[in-house]
């Protein structure tokens, strides 16, 4: 069993805005039936890895279902006008309050960091402790590219064989140094060329161990590739300008 916890892991709509993103789809005319399937697609990986809070995707998988079956019938639902009634309605409805929220939030926080770059009256003069900074964790974009390219190992990888072998069991900490002896700093490295071959205990684990160093900022991620991403090892003091690449957001 492996479970990892992110602070700042995406949630359902979060997929569900990936896909139309993605896809550069029209937001009021979602394909459901492809959405539904590709959606639970992602959720079949992530029930794999763990990942905290998979309960709410199931949820939402279990919701496509439900939209998709009523799409399906072939009389359709008409309000108290006559006028059919989109089963998608409620769903994009979710969707545009959500992005609002969402960029109202990242409004406040840009606010809030430019707020800590200015000294209030008498701040100058008084003494304060200084504080360890936090590692700078380097990401790009979405999570959901990093899960993209785990679908693609997982998939390739061979199933379990059909004779009685003893359980592989693999750490994140075995794995975070088996990632880190593979890299040299300011060297890229494939995902996909790290786990290609492995059985899926060996790749689950080194996933998350990719998340865990990206997170203490040992390693840098990069979306270069469709289904795949590439890890960098950096400096401690590395500050992560003039590299190329797209900016994971975990």
């Amino acid at each position: 069993m492996y479970r990892v916890h992110l602070q700042q892991f995406e949630g359902p709509l979060d997929l569900l805005l990936f896909f139309i993103r993605r896809d550069e789809l029209d937001v009021y005319d979602i394909p459901i039936a492809r959405i539904t399937d590709e959606f639970l697609a992602y959720v079949r990986v992530l029930e794999q890895i763990d990942l905290d809070g998979v309960g709410d995707f199931l949820y939402m998988a279990a919701l496509l279902i439900h939209i998709k079956a009523r799409m399906l019938m072939p009389s359709q639902e008409v309000d108290e006008e006559g006028e059919p009634i989109d089963p998608r309605r409620e769903l994009v409805e979710r969707l545009l309050e959500y992005v609002r929220f969402k960029e109202a939030s990242q409004a406040l926080t840009t606010r809030f960091e430019d707020r800590l770059d200015r000294f209030t009256r008498g701040r100058a003069s008084s003494e304060h402790p200084e504080e360890a900074p936090e590692p700078d964790a380097r990401f790009e974009h979405s999570v959901f590219d990093l899960i993209s390219a785990l679908r693609r190992v997982l998939t390739e990888a061979s199933e379990e064989p059909v004779h009685t072998v003893a359980p592989e069991e693999y750490s994140v900490e075995e794995q975070s140094e088996y990632v880190l002896g593979r890299l040299m700093v300011g060297a890229r490295q494939s995902f996909v060329g790290l786990v290609r071959g492995r059985t899926k205990p060996f790749i689950i684990a080194t996933f998350l161990a990719v998340l865990e160093l990206a997170r203490q900022g040992e390693v840098a991620l990069f979306v270069v590739a469709s289904e795949d991403f590439y890890v960098e090892r950096t400096l401690p003091e590395s500050s992560g300008d003039g590299v190329p690449g797209r900016d994971l957001d975990v």
